[in-house]
């Protein structure tokens, strides 16, 4: 029978698409542990850093705005226009 010859043949080359799938799958996820996770977690410590620089900053300008009154304006909201 003719359709029986081609759904095997088809059923095969799912079969192989699927089995080059999973290698290709497992080399993307090889790549994204040796190569990305370790920069990722090297650039995300940087920028955690730089967070918590700034977040510093904030907390002491917030320390001497309590304790001298509101006399500092913050420098980024300081349009020189009379906006804040």
């Amino acid at each position: 029978m003719a359709d029986e010859g081609t759904r095997r043949g088809w059923e095969s080359q799912l079969k192989e698409a699927g089995g080059r799938f999973e290698e290709e799958l497992r080399r993307v996820v090889t790549y994204i542990n040796d190569e990305v996770v370790p920069d990722v977690r090297k650039n995300g410590s940087e920028a955690l850093k730089a967070a918590a620089a700034e977040l510093h900053r904030l907390a002491e300008r917030m320390d001497d705005r309590r304790a001298g009154g509101a006399a500092t304006p913050p420098a980024s909201s300081d349009k020189g226009d009379g906006r804040r």
